[in-house]
């Protein structure tokens, strides 16, 4: 809504009020700007430029210079700012009236005299400190023998930015137009001050301001003829037709590259793929390396890919690993719940590519402490016998250093001693410790399982899990 408030529109003529402005400088004129709100500052434009287009609301020469220059003051131009009343400042400046080019709603703007126009060149192009230190008075009788400032860049700026708009949008005019003056010779009848309140404020204010109007040009279509009266039949249903809508099922289904891999992602979110999807996404991402970073995969919905589709978050992690971001994939799969998938994807990628140390210790970490603290003996029982499976696992293909996190683990094993999967590892730990390699190659119940990359890339079913069947061997 353009309209101004009444108590911002007193406030503004208050401003302008001819006995006081007169003498007043720029920079003290500029500084009662503060009494208004900074979202009301383009209403207050508006209702400046209303003021301009009727001369008879602003009857003398100073409170006309101070609604310039109020305006200008509004919205300061700088090189990253437009002013949004540029329009207005260039056709002030005109050596010529507008009307003939341009019929829209800022034709009716005053004429400036040549000293105000020099000063407004001069300070919209380069404004100085002491032009700020002249009063309004100074400004109207000075007498200059400079000339005005270039202002051919704010023409160009203002032209490129009008190119932007429509016709339609250009040939609108005001609603309310000045009458003009068609008795030459005769001085006109100036309002008083109270006239000029109640007008502004009928032309300014409320829900039907005159400052929200306009006219423009009305576009008439003509009506479509009715060809033969058997056409009429939709209207006004005859006999038992039964009519069938035909549905166009193409319609609002993208075409583009990529978007049968963008669905079948945003389905992996929510549940598992069968495994014919599995093969048609993996195919498209395999078609174009580039995809993986355009289907809608982000660091936050990571975990619900890896619980849903684990096989799926493998082969996305690993298009990933040169991804500047991929630092973030990590972090999340590290700190997220820890699960049979979660190790699952975790073995495979120490398996395919060389993590960071830290990743993979902090991940143990965070598996030993989520087995320590969970309250469902059942559940713990069965987590621990995962993490020993998975850590075996993890020393046997060398992929940790077991010195590094000896203590840890050895602390871990010793307080599920009770379970049969902890005690091996910690004899594992031992043999290890006092040189002997040999249960790296041992072919024990435990050893069958040498790693979770040994899995089957058609689906991760739980049930068909190496971990969770011997999870389930050992008396869950």
């Amino acid at each position: 809504m353009s309209a101004l408030s009444v108590k911002d529109l007193n406030q503004l003529l208050t401003i302008l009020d001819a006995e006081n402005v007169a003498n007043q400088s720029v920079e003290a004129l500029a500084s009662q700007l503060g009494v208004f709100n900074k979202q009301e500052y383009f209403k207050v434009g508006n209702a400046l430029v209303m003021l301009l287009q009727n001369a008879d609301l602003l009857p003398s020469p100073s409170q006309r210079l101070a609604a310039v220059l109020l305006l200008h003051e509004l919205f300061k131009p700088d090189a990253q700012n437009f002013h949004p009343f540029s329009s207005i400042f260039v056709q002030l400046l005109a050596d010529e009236p507008l009307q003939t080019k341009r019929p829209d709603s800022y034709r009716l703007l005053p004429k400036l005299s040549p000293p105000e126009k020099i000063y407004l060149s001069h300070l919209i192009t380069n404004p100085q400190k002491e032009m700020y230190k002249k009063t309004l008075r100074q400004i109207l009788n000075f007498d200059s023998t400079n000339s005005m400032a270039d202002i051919s860049a704010l023409q160009i700026s203002v032209t490129e930015r009008l190119s932007e708009y429509t016709l339609a949008s250009k040939s609108r005019i005001p609603a309310v137009l000045s009458m003009p003056d068609v008795r030459p010779g005769f001085d006109p009848i100036l309002p008083d001050s109270s006239a000029i309140k109640k007008t502004a404020e009928a032309l300014i204010t409320g829900p039907n301001a005159a400052i929200q109007e306009s006219v423009g040009p009305e576009f008439v279509r003509l009506a479509p003829p009715l060809f033969c009266p058997d056409e009429l039949v939709w209207i006004d249903p005859i006999g038992e037709v039964d009519h069938m809508i035909a549905y166009d099922t193409t319609v609002c289904i993208p075409r583009g590259a990529g978007s049968e891999a963008r669905r079948l992602i945003s389905q992996a979110f929510t549940g598992s793929l069968t495994l014919l999807q599995q093969n048609r996404l993996l195919s498209e991402l395999e078609r174009d390396s580039r995809l993986v970073y355009h289907v809608g995969i982000t660091p936050n919905k990571l975990p619900a890919l890896v619980e849903n589709n684990p096989l799926i978050a493998i082969e996305v992690l690993l298009r990933l690993m040169q991804s500047s971001q991929i630092t973030e994939y990590l972090s999340v799969l590290v700190n997220m719940e820890m699960s049979l998938h979660s190790m699952e994807v975790v073995n495979r990628l120490t398996t395919a590519v060389e993590l960071p140390t830290e990743f993979v210790h902090l991940y143990i970490s965070n598996c030993i402490s989520t087995c320590e603290t969970i309250k469902d003996r059942y559940m713990q029982n069965r987590l621990v016998r995962l993490v020993c499976v998975f850590l075996q696992s993890l020393i046997r293909n060398k992929i940790i250093n077991v010195q590094e996190l000896f203590i840890e683990v050895q602390a871990f094993c010793i307080g599920f001693s009770r379970i049969r999967e902890a005690a091996a590892l910690f004899r594992l730990l031992k043999q290890l410790d006092s040189g002997d390699q040999s249960g790296l190659n041992s072919t024990s119940s435990i050893a069958s399982f040498p790693g979770l990359s040994s899995l089957s890339t058609s689906s991760f079913n739980p049930q068909a899990s190496p971990l969770a069947s011997t999870a389930k061997g050992k008396g869950e």
